[in-house]
Parts: C-alpha cells; sequence; structure tokens
C-alpha cells in the first residue's frame, strides 16, 4: 500500500492560543464541527472527533504551538495510522497553521486532504469569527 503526505496551510484571524484551544478542548471542538469530540490532551493521551470516525493518540503537545498525534480514519484498514502535526504561529492576533499528515493511504488522500478543508479550517474560520474572541 503506497502512503501520501499531505501538507497544507490554514490562517486564522485569532491568536495562536485561542486556535489551539479549539482543537484541543473537547466542548470547542464539538461546537466547531458539530460533531461529537473527546479529547484527553496530554501526552500519550486518546482523541476522537466526528464521533468515532477519527481516533488516535497525543505523541507531543507544546501548547500554544504545536500538536503532534497517530492518526486514523475508522474507513482505512485496521492498524493504519498517520502521523499528523499542527504547528502554529501567531503574529498580530492572526495565526498561520501548518498541518503535515505522513503516511496516509493512497487511496483515502484526496479525500482525507479536502475533508481538512470542508470539516476543519473553513469551520473552525467561521466559528473563531463568529465567537469574536
Amino acid at each position: 500500500m503506497t502512503d501520501k503526505t499531505i501538507i497544507q496551510l490554514a490562517v486564522f484571524e485569532a491568536p495562536a492560543r485561542r486556535v489551539y484551544d479549539a482543537l484541543m478542548n473537547s466542548e470547542q471542538h464539538s461546537a466547531f464541527t458539530g460533531d461529537t469530540a473527546s479529547i484527553d490532551a496530554r501526552m500519550g493521551g486518546r482523541f476522537k472527533a466526528y464521533g468515532d470516525y477519527i481516533s488516535g493518540t497525543f505523541r507531543e503537545i507544546v501548547p500554544g504551538k504545536k500538536i503532534v498525534q497517530d492518526w486514523r480514519a475508522s474507513d482505512w484498514p485496521p492498524g493504519v495510522f498517520s502521523i499528523v502535526t499542527i504547528q502554529l504561529q501567531g503574529k498580530n492576533e492572526v495565526t498561520t497553521l501548518r498541518l503535515t499528515q505522513e503516511g496516509v493511504p493512497e487511496t483515502f488522500a484526496e479525500e482525507i486532504s479536502q475533508g481538512w478543508h470542508d470539516f476543519y479550517w473553513d469551520r473552525l474560520r467561521e466559528y473563531l469569527e463568529k465567537d469574536g474572541h
């Protein structure tokens, strides 16, 4: 099975800590995605998002700056995980997010790549703008 790497940049008009909190707090994550999220935001902690569709564990956490996860979708072959790295860089209340997702099964790469835009970045941007923090 061939793997792909997805790299994306997204810009949010909010402080880096605000973007980080929305991604890492179960309640905020659920609010912006519109679906259930359960996040144990610590090293080795487990997470689930979009019900049981996305799951994994945290490899590294630098609050407000970096999140590294073992990440999988429920429709992937059993035992297959990718590594998601999210880096946040804030400047003047604007945050640039860089996503790198390594080890995505090739047959799912296009769908997952589009999914980050449709189900994360667009919804997160809308949530942060509406929230006004």
